[in-house]
């Protein structure tokens, strides 16, 4: 039986954008979706499923999908900022420190 991926609603949201912004991206380049589809790898469903921001897509899917849209430098800048977690980390320096 596979198990089936349970999102946050706010994780739900933030993957609709995303597949809505690789869709904007792929038009704006005027690339069909047959195309993006065959450069990538993958059938028309699943570029579709991506465009739809869908949870059931690998994360490999997407990265093809990004890296023919030229993006794939964006996807690794993700958590490379992580203000709260440097926070956190700094907090912890403070409490070693005294």
């Amino acid at each position: 039986m596979k198990r089936q991926t349970r999102l946050f609603p706010k994780a739900v949201v933030a993957l609709s954008r995303l597949g809505e912004n690789i869709k904007l991206a792929r038009r704006r380049r005027g690339i069909t979706s047959a195309l993006m589809a065959e450069r990538a790898d993958l059938s028309l469903m699943t570029l579709r499923a991506i465009e739809r921001g869908s949870p059931k897509v690998s994360m490999g899917n997407y990265m093809s999908v990004l890296f023919c849209l030229g993006m794939q430098d964006e996807m690794a800048q993700v958590g490379a900022a992580d203000v709260q977690g440097r926070d956190i980390q700094d907090a912890r320096l403070l409490r070693r420190a005294r």
